[in-house]
């Protein structure tokens, strides 16, 4: 499936409700990664279907970062969950906001979020890419810039059997459900 910016900023939102309204862009981005590493783990999926990148402060979502920083003009529902970024925190779009309103997001993959949360929530945006640093296999520092984490990469990282062929099966499907959703 094509990047899907509603479900992204879904994700964002739910911990950002954890976090009480409004949470730090660094701290968000380190929480969503850490979501779809996990993810990736217990179901051999991503929740987001998008490119991973390290960066100097440790492995991010690359177009769930550039939304935070308000590259697109067209947010594709992402504006109905999280207003604009506000220096570097992020908060909800209105009060009306709740984990009901999530629709994006399947039940187990609201559980995956919690359990992020429940992990890694109490750590404030240093300490939690201080800790992507020393505990993300995946993460090569990019020396001020950027590298691409392979999903594969990743799968091996967690401890999948076969991470190129699932990796690329992934792919594939991902490609053959963006062609069926263009037809």
């Amino acid at each position: 499936m094509p990047y899907d910016p509603r479900k992204a900023a879904q994700t964002i939102a739910f911990f950002t409700m954890k976090e009480g309204g409004a949470i730090n862009v660094l701290k968000v981005v380190k929480l969503v990664y850490l979501a779809d590493r996990e993810s990736v783990r217990l179901r051999g999926h991503p929740i987001q279907d998008e490119g991973r990148v390290s960066m100097p402060h440790g492995p991010v979502n690359s177009l769930t970062l550039d939304y935070l920083n308000g590259f697109y003009r067209d947010d594709g529902g992402w504006s109905q969950f999280l207003r604009d970024r506000a220096d570097n925190d992020v908060g909800l779009a209105s009060v009306e906001v709740t984990t009901d309103s999530l629709d994006e997001l399947s039940e187990r993959e609201i559980g995956i979020l919690q359990k992020v949360w429940e992990e890694f929530g109490h750590m404030d945006r240093f300490d939690l890419a201080e800790w992507t640093h020393k505990n993300i296999a995946e993460w090569e520092d990019p020396n001020g810039s950027s590298r691409q984490i392979p999903l594969d990469r990743m799968m091996t990282a967690v401890g999948l059997d076969k991470p190129i062929e699932r990796a690329r099966e992934l792919e594939s499907l991902n490609r053959a459900t963006s062609f069926l959703a263009s037809l």
